[in-house]
């Protein structure tokens, strides 16, 4: 078994913000000598050890569709203290983003090992409390032919869980899903508008990807005369005029959400609470028609959805956009949640469990809040694993 202070699981924008600061405290990974120290005292230094289940550097940006540009992208917040060198706006997010990440990573030496799946977090000894080891159960990651081998476990006192939301996307239960007999695509699937011009496509959802996908479908559609996406949410969406300042309205969305994980409550997600902004594209997209939105429908029957009124609309393609949760079931053994259906939150701390804390869940679940959380989380273990023994834990059986 292997041994760490911190693992930090996830290398997304929080994750690798996080290791970037435990390093800056003096923790050294695993395994490594810290520089300036004899090998015999190897043992005095925290230890870290970073895992991410992706191929390489970018976390879900790497999965982006190819007509998401740094353009059309709604922001980037830069990395600490590494400038984001001009691009070319038209460059697709997916690559020159994981580029900026990767080129963060080699700088700070980040110790990052991928592609290594996270399966399980549980208690060493559930009679220690706070002061218990975590386990780590693992996996190979990725598509070789190494993928889903077990891995050695690894023991830790605390974790800085990062994973995100990408894995998880949300789609909500309908009546009649499971006979429809066209395509039903979520945000993670999006092919692109060129491969769904000419095949009436539903948009569901009230968020940036949702009108995204509407501008882009719609714009296609127009110019070969196919037929235009139709609109459905459960709500009118909230657009927003004016410039989006983030330490003005960013800071107040936040603020918002942080309550409601204060609470424990399942969190929204910031851009939920910042309202959408118009864009030249959104602008193009409503002279079209294409933002006219429609009730969500009722039911989904083989060739199409029943509208609210009771209108048979045929369709070829549901578009599910319709948002995603957290990524956190390698920690159900732990029972995080609590009765609100949430995980109840100290900041980036759960409440009542110092050893294990949450970026890039809830008000750090965007780029306005990653930074921030990931430099919180790491400041909140340094302070508490200050006086750490060289040995973490005891040797207890698992089971």
């Amino acid at each position: 078994m292997r041994e760490a202070d911190v693992v930090v699981i996830g290398a997304g924008q929080a994750g690798i913000t996080a290791g970037h600061h435990l390093l800056r405290r003096g923790f050294a990974p695993a395994g490594q000598v810290p520089s300036g120290r004899a090998p015999q005292e190897q043992g005095a230094a925290r230890t870290l050890i970073m895992l991410d289940a992706e191929d390489g550097p970018g976390g879900a940006w790497r999965h982006r569709w190819d007509s998401l540009t740094l353009r059309t992208v709604n922001g980037i917040t830069e990395l600490p203290d590494q400038v984001l060198d001009p691009v070319d706006p038209e460059a697709p997010a997916a690559l020159a983003v994981p580029a900026y990440f990767a080129a963060f990573e080699r700088r700070r030496e980040l110790p990052i090992e991928r592609p290594v799946k996270v399966v399980s977090v549980q208690e060493e000894d559930p009679g220690a409390g706070p002061e218990g080891t975590l386990v780590l159960r693992t996996r190979r990651g990725g598509s070789g032919p190494a993928a889903g081998e077990e891995l050695a476990p690894i023991r830790a006192r605390a974790i800085i869980n990062a994973t995100g939301t990408w894995r998880r996307p949300f789609v909500p239960h309908l009546p009649g899903a499971a006979t429809f007999a066209g395509r039903q695509l979520r945000t993670v699937d999006y092919p692109g508008a060129q491969e769904l011009v000419g095949a009436r496509v539903a948009v569901v959802g009230g968020g940036i990807s949702a009108t995204g996908f509407l501008a882009e479908i719609s714009a296609a559609a127009a110019e070969v005369g196919a037929p235009q996406p139709r609109w459905y949410t459960r709500r009118e969406p909230d657009f927003r005029e004016g410039p989006f300042t983030p330490e003005v309205q960013g800071r107040a969305a936040v603020a918002a959400v942080e309550e409601r994980v204060r609470q424990g409550l399942p969190p929204r997600s910031v851009v939920s609470v910042t309202g959408l902004p118009w864009t030249p594209a959104l602008r193009a997209a409503q002279s079209r028609g294409a933002l006219r939105r429609r009730p969500m429908f009722s039911r989904i029957v083989p060739e199409g959805v029943i509208e609210a009124d009771g209108t048979l609309v045929p369709t070829d393609v549901i578009l599910w956009a319709t948002g995603f949760r957290a990524d956190l079931g390698h920690l159900a053994p732990l029972r995080l949640r609590g009765a609100g259906g949430g995980i109840r939150m100290e900041g980036t701390q759960v409440a009542g469990e110092p050893r294990i804390h949450l970026v890039g869940y809830g008000p750090s679940s965007s780029t306005i809040g990653a930074n921030r959380a990931g430099r919180a989380a790491a400041a909140a273990l340094a302070r508490r694993l200050g006086d750490a023994p060289r040995h973490i834990g005891p040797r207890v059986s698992m089971r």
